[in-house]
């Protein structure tokens, strides 16, 4: 199949009027959805077609845009809850042989050295480190927001702060 001009000029009306591709096809006749989408690139047609606008289209961004608010809020506040405990529970230094399902395995030093542990403290449920250590383990998605409330925290912390 060849694109004549016909079906080129046609291609072109039918896109700007916002049909699909598959209608397109169907229109203009021996021709599958694929090629028209083809030849649309490479005409460098708009990918943008135009859509219907819904009633309740305000509505609607107003309700996404509240989710994705109380989404980032909820992420960032349960992993400042572990940060705002200052109170870690001390080192319980461990060799690899000592460690059980219940120990932070987050290796200290390297292993080479002599001496190299593990840290020992109890780790939190369904996760192999304690809770400050899951905080280098286990980063946050999402873009990085501000802090909004100054607290004491340690430098290193407050980094992570920064990152959530």
């Amino acid at each position: 199949m060849s694109w004549t001009e016909e079906k080129v000029s046609k291609l072109k009306e039918l896109w700007g009027k916002g049909n699909t591709a598959s209608q397109i096809a169907e229109i203009i006749g021996g021709i599958s959805r694929n090629a028209v989408i083809g030849k649309a690139h490479r005409l460098n047609l708009s990918a943008k077609i135009k859509t219907r606008t819904a009633t309740s289209n305000k509505n609607f961004e107003n309700s996404i845009e509240q989710n994705n608010i109380q989404s980032k809020r909820g992420r960032k506040s349960k992993f400042k809850s572990l940060i705002i405990e200052k109170d870690f529970e001390p080192e319980n230094p461990k060799q690899l042989e000592e460690l059980d399902e219940n120990s932070c395995k987050w290796p200290i030093g390297h292993p080479d050295e002599k001496e190299f542990y593990f840290c020992g403290r109890s780790s939190l449920k369904d996760f192999s480190y304690c809770k400050l250590h899951l905080l280098y383990a286990y980063q946050p998605k999402g873009k990085k927001e501000e802090v909004t409330e100054k607290e004491e925290v340690p430098e290193f912390i407050e980094k992570k702060i920064q990152s959530a």
